[in-house]
């Protein structure tokens, strides 16, 4: 059964390099590049969205979800929209909500940044000021509880602005665990790639 580990907006496919080497049978880890799925299309949400579940329905047979926030965004819109084609859903730093507020801030800053900055990033400049404005109104308060799989919930101890919500989906998804990453902002995949691995690893292990 095929594993789709999805990267926030802030990162590449291979943010999950050094997850997938902690991890056993890596032929069977997916980490699609979401710029790349796109496949020319303009960069918002809805597209996006459509060229994630068009990639997921390629994958024969049931899979394993996890992403991290971009990624646990998709991630979650698709377990509630093909629940029968989704074994499992990790969620890591992923907000139930886009916090207005603070994109809004986000979006000030990331106008000051050079284009050299968003090289490494999932988008480009333009690219990643169309994704952020197209997902202003995105909120799962209300539909998380539909959540059937087993989730598991993920959040660095340091990324406060994520907290709240797995605290939020902890005690409205049904079948949710929880765990906080010690020593971790937001980025758990890069920053405690080991740990993350050992989580993974446990967790599927669980719910083969």
């Amino acid at each position: 059964m095929k594993k789709i580990l999805i990267h926030g907006s802030g990162h590449q496919a291979a943010s999950w390099n050094k997850v997938i080497s902690g991890m056993p049978s890596p032929e069977n880890i997916l980490c699609p590049n979401l710029a790349s799925i796109l496949e020319g299309k303009e960069a918002n949400y809805e597209n996006l969205y459509a060229s994630f579940a068009k990639y997921c329905h390629k994958t024969e047979g049931r899979i394993h979800l996890c992403g991290l926030s971009l990624g646990g965004i998709l991630a979650i819109n698709y377990a509630l929209d093909f629940p029968e084609k989704v074994k499992t859903l990790v969620l890591i730093g992923t907000p139930h909500k886009i916090p207005k507020a603070a994109l809004g801030f986000q979006n000030i800053i990331f106008r000051f940044f050079p284009k050299s900055i968003f090289e490494t990033m999932a988008f480009d400049k333009k690219d990643t000021f169309v994704l952020g404005s197209s997902m202003k109104d995105i909120d799962f308060s209300s539909k998380v509880n539909r959540i059937q799989c087993p989730t598991l919930i993920l959040c660095g101890k340091k990324d406060k602005a994520n907290l709240k919500s797995a605290y939020y989906f902890s005690e409205n998804i049904k079948n949710a665990e929880f765990k906080v990453i010690e020593n971790t902002g937001h980025v758990v995949n890069e920053e405690n790639p080991e740990a993350l691995a050992k989580i993974l690893t446990e967790y599927y292990s669980a719910n083969a």
